[in-house]
């Protein structure tokens, strides 16, 4: 095999891994797209025979990318308006969920916004990609003692945010209709049997769309929130398009007013919505809309 051949097969091997650490490092898959394909650049150029252990050189090289793209993220993210939620991963039949199979789910995603990039990395590689803490060290050019301490801060920060137990697909999909339908309806009896009492929902619409520019907080606000809007609009502005698991949660896609595509995933905990993650923002939406072969936004009215 020719050593360029031999490049290659290596990096493909691992490009999969690459791609779930970049994207959890940014919550986008088109920064973590990049990420990648400067890692393969800077591969390209050295000779794997001469490295030791080209996962760890992989892993280190990539992780490193994700940081400094990640400082400048957070940086734009205090400019963005309204909420910011990860990028929406569907994970299921339509996509290749094997690439992207952990136990991160969007609730894990968007409680790592409260971390710093380091926090973040060093919980990332050593808690859900078994990377050594040596190795870890090694990767954020710290001492070990450092980056424990930063994955146990980690840990501390996003307790709250793991799941409990994991929701039957059949029970989450039943779930997720029965609140799309309860919202399309205004039917607040059903709202209230579906949602927690302390129930949040965030709407991430990047300015591009209308969306809730602050979260909602607690099952009264909601249903509140649920009839002003159905006393406005009625019933006929929303299209449930199909069931699909985003990010490992429960959800939906749908064409709300103005033909607007959004994706809606629910965490749930015992029979309960707690959590509500709305996507509206068109250029987060373009991957979905080409997977599964739908039309973009018709209007931003």
């Amino acid at each position: 095999m020719s050593r360029p051949d031999l490049a290659t097969d290596v990096f493909e091997a691992h490009r999969p891994r690459l791609a779930r650490l970049a994207y959890r490092m940014l919550g986008s898959l088109a920064e973590a797209e990049d990420v990648v394909q400067d890692t393969w650049l800077r591969w390209s150029r050295v000779d794997p025979a001469e490295i030791r252990e080209p996962a760890a050189w992989l892993t280190r090289t990539t992780t490193r990318l994700a940081l400094d793209l990640l400082k400048s993220a957070r940086a734009r993210r205090e400019t963005y308006v309204g909420s910011w939620l990860p990028e929406p991963l569907i994970t299921g039949p339509e996509a290749d969920a094997e690439a992207f199979a952990d136990d991160l789910t969007l609730s894990l995603m968007t409680a790592m916004e409260r971390l710093s990039p380091l926090e973040r990395a060093a919980f990332l590689l050593h808690d859900v990609f078994d990377v050594g803490f040596d190795e870890v060290a090694a990767t954020l050019e710290r001492d070990p003692v450092s980056v424990r301490q930063l994955a146990s801060r980690a840990r501390r920060h996003i307790q709250a945010a793991r799941p409990r137990y994991a929701v039957e697909r059949e029970e989450g999909e039943r779930l997720a209709r029965a609140f799309f339908e309860a919202s399309r309806t205004g039917d607040l009896t059903a709202l209230s049997v579906l949602v927690a009492e302390g129930v949040t929902l965030k709407s991430d619409g990047g300015g591009k769309v209308i969306a809730f520019y602050n979260a909602i907080h607690g099952a009264p606000k909601l249903l509140r929130l649920c009839a002003g809007l159905h006393r406005k609009y009625g019933s006929h502005a929303h299209e449930f398009i199909r069931p699909v698991w985003i990010d490992g949660l429960p959800g939906y896609i749908s064409r709300e007013r103005g033909g607007i595509l959004q994706t809606t995933a629910l965490a749930i905990e015992d029979g309960r919505i707690v959590d509500i993650f709305i996507t509206r923002n068109p250029d987060k939406l373009a991957r979905i809309a080409a997977l599964l072969d739908l039309p973009g936004r018709e209007t931003a009215n």
